[in-house]
């Protein structure tokens, strides 16, 4: 029965593959562009590891706060995992072809992941409100049972975004082109070469962002609006300078991740071009997984702290 569901299913489309043309189609200098995106990758993966490792092995980094960014960095590691290996390979390789299974494992594990992000950011922002404006009960509030509670709810809520858009995506026909003007299997990139109406899917898109936004941005400005409040009547300085600057570090990476994605699935096609959609795409899926560990590292006194007192050991236990 699955070989005649995968023999209809090709036959259904009319491929049984795609091409994808990458940003590397796009440049006047395509190697170039590969070793800078290797280079990055490579800085995303050593980056969200280190600072993975950093808070598993330093008992003073075993808060929810932290518990909290690891599984940020958890995220961005295999976020950017889905699609930077594959499309490195293809340009070394020399093939740029992706099959439909292919494609459409990439769209769930890159719908999921960006959909658990955008939860456990919104978690992550109630944890910083219990902090802050419920310091006393705080221990009790987000204990280790319930900081797993809210990831594990933030993994699955990702992955209910993956569920459901990947199968409609992928049952729709195509029988346009088999090129997607596109670096890895994103959904809006693979609706253009439907040859049917797919007005039905981006209504059905849109409203699953309004969603997958609307309940962690309500989360998000609840708690920082408390949080606000909270640092006003404040009458240490240095804890309110700490609570910006801990708040500070949050909102750039949820400004950055979300105004792309919203950007991406939310502003009319009409206003989209391929160029413009692979320099979003590009920001949000290469670059972020990048600075979500610098941002969180250079203004965090205690990951800084963390780092500094880790280097004189190694090198001490290096020199014996």
């Amino acid at each position: 029965k699955l070989m005649d569901n995968t023999t209809w299913l090709a036959n259904h489309t009319g491929r049984s593959y795609f091409i994808l043309l990458g940003l590397f189609s796009q440049s006047k200098h395509p190697t170039l562009l590969c070793v800078v995106i290797f280079v990055i990758f490579l800085m995303a993966l050593t980056g969200n590891t280190t600072l993975i490792l950093l808070i598993l092995s330093n008992a003073h980094l075993h808060t929810p706060m932290y518990f909290f960014i690891s599984q940020l960095s958890v995220m961005d590691v295999m976020y950017i995992s889905v699609t930077v290996p594959k499309m490195l390979m293809d340009r070394v390789m020399g093939v740029k072809k992706i099959s439909f299974p292919e494609c459409g494992i990439q769209m769930f594990l890159y719908l999921t992941l960006a959909g658990s992000e955008f939860f456990l950011l919104a978690a992550m922002a109630y944890d910083r409100y219990m902090a802050i404006c419920h310091p006393l009960r705080y221990p009790v509030l987000m204990n280790y049972r319930i900081c797993l509670f809210l990831a594990a709810g933030c993994w699955f809520l990702g992955s209910v975004d993956g569920f459901m858009l990947t199968p409609i995506t992928m049952t729709f026909p195509f029988c346009r082109s088999r090129e997607i003007h596109h670096f890895f299997c994103e959904v809006p990139a693979i609706i253009k070469l439907s040859c049917s109406d797919t007005s039905l899917i981006e209504t059905l898109i849109y409203l699953c962002c309004i969603l997958m936004l609307l309940i962690p941005v309500t989360v998000i400005s609840s708690s920082y609006s408390l949080i606000l409040l909270t640092i006003h009547k404040m009458n240490s300085v240095e804890g309110q300078k700490k609570a910006f600057t801990t708040c500070s570090s949050h909102m750039t990476v949820v400004i950055l991740f979300y105004g792309a994605t919203i950007y991406t699935y939310m502003i009319p096609s009409s206003y989209h071009t391929p160029e413009k959609d692979l320099v979003v795409s590009f920001f949000y899926t290469i670059l972020t997984p990048v600075l979500n560990p610098l941002i969180y590292s250079l203004r965090n006194k205690d990951v800084t702290g963390s780092y500094a007192n880790i280097i004189p050991h190694t090198l001490i236990s290096q020199s014996l």
